[in-house]
């Protein structure tokens, strides 16, 4: 039986069985007739499990896409199929999908012989984990939740009910990924004085110019808003320059590699905490975007809404906000699992033993 002679029903089933939104315009793309029953009052229905097939669960995009401050975080929403809706989805989708990209990198970061591709399952579970937590950024890493209140048993309550929505292995899928933005945050975006220092001598040998950390320097002024104009055709190109790198740590007479530390052990960790309350999306945005720390800075200023100024030079309108305040995932993963008779190291542990988490070994 030719394909052109099928009926209608089954074409439509077809369409919905595809695997993803690059499958489905090629086919309605094959004929006129295929183009008019992919047009047809099925058009949503069929974009809408396209995209649950590529980057679902879509269900939980949907709860992010459409989260606001007047309905707290926790509770369930529907929302009908638009066009509107299905550009969120894939814009979200894709970014998500980066970070399964990502993953295998940081997981096994220093065990080579153990990395590999992720199923697609556990691609499914990555970008599962990273929707959930970007819904809780959203929710919570907010001006609203500022330092002074991040205690009070009313704000933890709050936090914890969007965590008990999950189950203790996907809350261990969420930690996983989490561990992995933390290390894009504190060895690509911020690293510390003796990262910089350990990559500066690993690229330069045989070099003798000494580095000099935690000094003022006068960065250059902040670049115009336009340099950060984020479009969703950005995500489309996931080339990365391959001298980003070489330019941070590129001694010269107008920079100083020294000064792309964030500090030292101590002074690192907590701005850390604090850069851990942007999305996953800004989170990469600067990894594969910044170079610079004086970029990442401005990126972040532009971004937290006058949040942050630049870390060691000073604060801005409105940084007091961001400074000091770091992510309360951690501690409120921490709340849920004592609830739930666990305690977090034990957590982590299972977690790089791969008794849990994205990565399960049988």
């Amino acid at each position: 039986m030719y394909f052109e002679t099928l009926p209608t029903e089954i074409i439509t089933d077809i369409f919905l069985s595809l695997p993803d939104i690059v499958s489905v315009l090629s086919l309605s793309a094959t004929s006129h007739r295929n183009h008019s029953i992919f047009h047809s009052s099925q058009r949503l229905l069929i974009l809408h499990e396209a995209a649950d097939a590529q980057y679902g669960p879509v269900s939980d995009i949907i709860q992010l896409v459409t989260h606001n401050s007047s309905q707290p975080a926790h509770i369930n929403r529907s929302v009908a199929a638009s066009d509107a809706l299905i550009r969120q989805i894939l814009h979200v989708g894709r970014i998500a999908q980066r970070w399964a990209d990502i993953y295998p990198s940081k997981k096994w970061k220093t065990m080579y012989a153990d990395r590999r591709l992720l199923t697609a399952n556990e691609r499914f579970l990555v970008r599962r984990a990273i929707y959930r937590l970007w819904l809780f950024s959203a929710a919570f890493h907010t001006r609203a939740h500022s330092r002074t209140t991040r205690r009070v048993p009313g704000i933890i309550a709050e936090r914890a009910a969007l965590l008990h929505n999950y189950s203790t292995p996907e809350l261990a899928e969420m930690l996983d990924v989490h561990t992995v933005l933390r290390d894009t945050v504190a060895n690509n975006i911020c690293p510390s004085n003796g990262k910089i220092r350990q990559k500066f001598r690993k690229r330069y040998p045989e070099s003798n110019h000494q580095l000099l950390f935690n000094i003022h320097l006068n960065y250059p002024p902040t670049p115009s808003a336009h340099l950060y104009a984020q479009n969703e055709s950005w995500y489309h190109q996931h080339a990365s320059s391959g001298s980003k790198a070489y330019t941070r740590l590129q001694p010269s007479r107008f920079h100083e590699p020294g000064a792309e530390g964030w500090g030292d052990e101590v002074s690192h960790y907590y701005v850390v905490e604090d850069m851990m309350k942007l999305d996953p999306e800004q989170v990469l945005w600067l990894k594969e975007r910044c170079s610079l720390k004086s970029e990442v800075e401005a990126y972040v200023r532009e971004r937290a809404d006058g949040y942050i100024g630049a870390y060691g030079s000073g604060y801005e309108s409105g940084a007091s906000e961001f400074f000091n305040n770091g992510e309360t995932f951690s501690e409120t993963l921490a709340f849920v699992l004592r609830q739930r008779g666990s305690e977090l190291e034990a957590f982590k542990s299972s977690i790089e033993d791969c008794d849990a988490g994205i990565v399960v070994v049988d």
